[in-house]
């Protein structure tokens, strides 16, 4: 950890709807700040004003992440307290925040991170699929065959994976999931995580594309597939032993577990 005395730079996760997340230590962090570097300053200045911090801030995101980061370390050099925070969740995530910290490192500068609220991880908790080991894959592209070639990827690895996806593109992606993975594949749709409509959809991806002909999608998504149940998945022999494969199946005529006597 560095000195008071001394620079520091922070990475600090924000809530992703319900402003009750923030940790103490969040908000401690951006009350001793110096700058706050955000992806949207006007966002920011919301989640300021709602715990009393003023501030300087300075905009920090996609378009001119190349250009700021100098800036941003420069500033720590020179003894400033710099906070990088993202619109929701946690820098560097499918989220602006790579860059600085890369060059902070090699400036021989250690980022402190103030852990806090992701979407990923209240989805990985709320899928209810076996997480021993997954995948993330952030946003897929836009384009239906670069989408298909790295849906084709991710199963052949055989991990639950997460993908990001936005209400307008969600259609498409499950078509593709459908295509690529088989319709009877698992999937959970987790959107409006910790707001007033919170919601995670759990079944097919067959059931979940006839859901969206009636349904109206709302919201930012995650989305979890468990390639493991896959229709199409090749699952190599060394995978099928008993021991590797099966007892992290959510199938409970197949898992070894459930076929175990009650307890007394």
């Amino acid at each position: 950890m560095s000195q008071e005395s001394q620079g520091q730079l922070f990475l600090l996760a924000t809530p992703i709807g319900n402003l009750d997340d923030m940790s103490f230590r969040a908000v401690k962090t951006l009350q001793k700040a110096d700058l706050i570097a955000a992806e949207d300053t006007r966002r920011a200045g919301i989640l300021l004003k709602h715990f009393d911090i003023k501030c300087k801030t300075t905009s920090y995101h996609m378009h001119n992440e190349k250009e700021k980061t100098s800036y941003l370390i420069r500033q720590v050099k020179e003894g400033k307290k710099v906070v990088v925070l993202s619109d929701a969740g946690t820098p560097v995530i499918s989220d602006p925040g790579f860059l600085v910290v890369r060059d902070a490192v090699e400036e021989g500068i250690e980022p402190d991170i103030i852990p806090g609220v992701s979407a990923l991880t209240f989805a990985a908790v709320a899928c209810a699929f076996p997480l021993d080991s997954f995948t993330f894959a952030g946003f897929l592209p836009a384009k239906s065959g670069k989408r298909k070639s790295l849906l084709e990827k991710y199963l052949s690895h055989g991990l639950c994976t997460f993908f990001y996806e936005s209400p307008f593109k969600i259609d498409k992606l499950l078509a593709d999931i459908n295509n690529v993975c088989g319709p009877n594949t698992p999937v959970a749709l987790t959107r409006e995580a910790t707001k007033l409509y919170e919601e995670t959809i759990r079944g097919s991806v067959s059931e979940l594309i006839e859901l969206g002909k009636e349904k109206k999608w709302r919201g930012e998504f995650v989305v979890a597939v468990n390639m493991r149940e896959a229709d199409n998945i090749v699952v190599d022999e060394p995978k099928k032993n008993k021991k590797n494969y099966d007892r992290f199946s959510t199938n409970k005529t197949e898992n070894p577990a459930n076929l175990l006597p009650p307890l007394p």
